[in-house]
């Protein structure tokens, strides 16, 4: 029976586009079972994509996968810039069928007729600094170091009230951590509530509070960190400063 609903759901489905997926989503089914002892959160945004995992009892960290995305017709392509599950796959493209039925996005692998996940829509909010980011500026010492992002690079997305930060090397696939959770950007207050982080379960909960302020298209990123050490930090859209080395 679940099955026959499933192949139901796929006949009523209709293409999407990139911009139709924009904004945060949370995998209900994976496999044809339901999800419930973990939480997935996918967030689209500027042709990227990223998600991370927990367990729902104890917050454990348990992987994230992301990098950059394209839709033609139904074709739904993944270019892989890290993945913690299965780290040999970093640098490999993923085709898929991509459907929508209401709420829900349907991936399937292409012809078959069940799906692999089924992810339904949280939000898509859009605020100030909704958008795929890549840091390009650090003040350390009361001096402003910039940095151009290559393979190793650090990368925030946010949409639909979700964030994500990713540190990362995509040429040796090294993985350095994560952190995600909801936001708000209201009136230059940036507010972060962390529910997932890679290093360190017992910081899920916790809220940290920055002023930001969008010049030139940069995100200038102002406070304390969590242990009360002043940072400023300049975050510049990932299309236009990340330079792949050739």
């Amino acid at each position: 029976m679940k099955n026959l609903l499933i192949i139901g759901l796929l006949m009523l489905a209709v293409a999407v586009n990139a911009q139709d997926l924009e904004g945060s989503w949370k995998l209900t089914e994976k496999n044809g079972e339901p999800v419930v002892k973990e939480e997935y959160i996918k967030i689209y945004q500027d042709g990227y994509f990223a998600y991370g995992a927990k367990s729902i009892e104890g917050n454990k960290f348990l992987g994230t996968v992301g990098g950059e995305y394209s839709l033609n017709g139904n074709q739904y392509t993944e270019a892989l810039d890290f993945n913690t599950f299965s780290p040999d796959e970093v640098g490999t493209k993923k085709s898929y069928n991509l459907n929508i039925q209401g709420n829900k996005i349907i991936i399937s692998q292409p012809g078959g007729q069940r799906a692999l996940e089924v992810w339904e829509k949280v939000s898509d909010s859009k605020d100030a600094l909704t958008g795929n980011w890549v840091i390009t500026g650090r003040k350390v010492d009361d001096k402003m170091s910039t940095m151009t992002p290559g393979a190793r690079r650090t990368v925030k997305i946010l949409g639909g009230g979700r964030f994500q930060w990713i540190a990362f090397n995509s040429e040796t696939k090294e993985f350095s951590g994560t952190g995600g959770g909801t936001y708000s950007a209201e009136n230059g207050i940036y507010k972060e509530n962390i529910t997932f982080f890679s290093r360190d379960d017992s910081r899920v909960g916790a809220t940290l509070q920055f002023n930001f302020e969008v010049k030139d298209g940069q995100w200038h990123h102002s406070g304390k960190s969590s242990t009360g050490a002043p940072i400023y930090e300049i975050w510049s859209k990932y299309t236009e400063a990340y330079k792949p080395n050739k």
